[in-house]
């Protein structure tokens, strides 16, 4: 069990790691978005690079950072049988929603994406717009890291159910078990 248990953890920190570095494209994305608007009215002059970047930096964002909010439980749950319940009765809703939608989800994106990418890439396939940004090729891949860190995040969820209902959920820092993510929870979730 405690072999489990270091599974969570490092899955965790990898998304945490993730997370925390490219949560501040958020700040890149604002100060490419204010120059765009800025060059535009106040110069008279655009940069179609420009205008692909902000857009570029949004995706690769969000689906770098899809793990580290599984993780931290800012993903949508509609949840008015989940959050009043005990911690056993979310680890096996938990387990059950890992194992029957999460993982094949992600395999399903993992695998139609594969084609998808692995051509970007022969192509060397840049952005469709005349003077737009090159390598949008990688900015395709973040689809396949989207799937690996969200399945990776997802069989760390399962682990961790696992511990739970093993009665192992002590194995666990205070920050990955179910009484710390029942705290970090809005009051006002869907």
């Amino acid at each position: 069990m405690r072999a489990i248990a270091l599974v969570v953890r490092a899955i965790g920190g990898l998304n945490a790691f993730i997370g925390n570095v490219f949560s501040w494209l958020s700040l890149a994305i604002v100060l490419v978005c204010f120059t765009v608007v800025v060059q535009r009215y106040v110069f008279s002059i655009s940069f179609v690079w420009m205008q692909d970047l902000y857009i570029w930096l949004n995706g690769a964002m969000f689906t770098a950072v899809a793990g580290f909010a599984l993780l931290r439980n800012d993903h949508v749950r509609v949840d008015i049988f989940y959050r009043p319940a005990n911690t056993r009765h979310k680890a096996i809703v938990d387990l059950i929603g890992v194992v029957f939608f999460l993982l094949p989800f992600s395999w399903v994106v993992f695998y139609y994406g594969w084609s998808f990418v692995s051509r970007s890439w022969r192509l060397n396939e840049a952005s469709a717009n005349v003077g737009g940004m090159p390598g949008l090729f990688i900015l395709k891949a973040f689809i396949l890291g989207f799937a690996a860190l969200l399945a990776l995040q997802g069989i760390a969820m399962a682990l961790r159910s696992i511990l739970v209902l093993s009665g192992n959920e002590d194995l666990l820092p205070a920050k990955l078990r179910y009484e710390n993510n029942e705290e970090e929870q809005p009051e006002a979730s869907v």
